[in-house]
């Protein structure tokens, strides 16, 4: 569809969603205002709430527009490029009651390759979810949405302390899907303090109907074990002035045709038939994740392993991953005051361990290892990053180690 007309749907479908909230009320009982997410509409009573926030990434990237994962992305041409990386529209609030939440989010991202077809810019819809959280230790969510698995995907990339997640994301994300959540939180402000996520979902990822018998099922269980709350959102910046942290496991089970899953949908590892050449049920995928976070008066840490298998019915064999990331930042106004108080530098180490593309019997090892500097005009909603990385990879098949650097610079903006 071409981008004109997504514009006039989206246009169109706001409008209904306005008046629909707002039915019956007369625009006197109607406030506006401004805040963290957007333009606020809200009626006097409080019962109706509709916020309208825009956020785009202006990115410039050398040489590589994503993470080079074969020998042969190393040894191709370089690119110097820029890129409209993420261009969002996020519409959310409450109806009838504040407990009765909606939110749902499209993305607008133009950016296509050269020789594609200018039909293939095009705006989706990539979250949608209805929440009715009457009762914090349990309430209940229905949609589509990023899956809460692992908190650096979970982490909105607008919130990010790095110009992109690390290399373990592609491999282990379980990234949205359709279905329903139990969650809450249990035991606040005590050494208990938890919260649980546990689902049902289609496993077909972004979009899909589900097409067999076969349901994806996933869990994550944080303890705050100091007795504070640590929200989804990387880097200090809010300079958290007692130390909060949380330890987490998570854990998935699904059968089907997916090998991974990304904001685009149901996708395939290297390797592995693709989706529309796979069989139902071909796939049987099983994951966990141990994470680890901190933060405390400019100080960041985050940490995260995990473990994947993925069993090929169609020849009865199994292929083991193994990921890992950490990374830490820092603000050191709080300790040398000459350094700007918007400035933050950071690092992250990254590894996988995945099958050889070409022979599954071996494996293939990638490493990153990425620097970072962040300015914060005002927080999160405007930011500039630069990060700067040491790409590794040692492919056991051709008995190759090759490496290279990267550079990207980045502009996030939210109004």
């Amino acid at each position: 569809m071409p981008l004109l007309d997504q514009f006039r749907r989206i246009r169109v479908t706001g409008a209904v969603l306005l008046i629909f909230c707002f039915a019956g009320v007369a625009a006197a009982d109607v406030k506006t205002s401004y805040g963290s997410k957007g333009v606020r509409f809200e009626t006097s009573d409080g019962n109706w709430q509709t916020n309208l926030q825009w956020r785009a990434q202006f990115r410039y990237l050398n040489p590589y527009t994503g993470d080079p994962r074969q020998v042969d992305d190393f040894d191709g041409s370089s690119t110097s490029t820029f890129q409209a990386r993420r261009l969002r529209m996020k519409i959310g609030g409450h109806g009838f009651k504040p407990w009765l939440k909606y939110y749902f989010e499209v993305d607008l991202e133009p950016s296509r390759d050269f020789d594609d077809d200018g039909s293939d810019t095009s705006a989706r819809v990539i979250d949608w979810r209805i929440d009715i959280a009457k009762n914090k230790k349990a309430s209940v969510r229905v949609g589509q949405w990023k899956i809460d698995y692992n908190r650096e995907r979970v982490d909105s990339s607008g919130r990010q302390q790095f110009v992109e997640r690390s290399i373990v994301n592609r491999v282990f994300t379980i990234d949205r899907q359709v279905g329903v959540q139990l969650k809450g939180h249990l035991f606040e402000e005590t050494p208990a303090d938890m919260r649980y996520y546990l689902g049902v979902y289609t496993g077909n990822g972004r979009g899909v109907v589900g097409d067999d018998n076969s349901m994806m099922y996933a869990g994550r269980l944080q303890w705050n074990f100091l007795g504070r709350d640590l929200p989804t959102r990387q880097t200090d910046v809010e300079f958290t002035e007692e130390t909060t942290a949380s330890l987490a496991f998570g854990a998935m089970t699904t059968e089907g045709r997916c090998t991974r899953w990304s904001s685009s949908g149901c996708g395939n590892l290297d390797g592995f038939d693709s989706p529309g050449d796979a069989t139902e049920e071909q796939f049987e995928i099983d994951q966990t994740v141990l994470e680890f976070a901190l933060k405390r008066r400019g100080l960041s840490i985050q940490s995260e392993l995990h473990k994947k298998m993925v069993t090929d019915r169609s020849v009865g064999t199994e292929f083991d991953f193994d990921g890992a990331f950490a990374q830490v930042g820092y603000f050191f106004h709080h300790v040398i005051p000459a350094v700007p108080r918007p400035l933050e530098f950071a690092l992250r180490w990254a590894n996988v361990e995945e099958p050889n593309e070409t022979d599954r019997s071996f494996k293939n090892e990638r490493d990153e290892l990425t620097f970072a500097a962040n300015w914060f005009f005002d927080g999160h909603r405007n930011k500039l990053t630069l990060d700067v990385s040491k790409l590794e990879l040692e492919d056991d098949v051709l008995a190759r180690n090759v490496s290279d650097e990267r550079v990207r610079l980045q502009w996030d903006v939210s109004f």
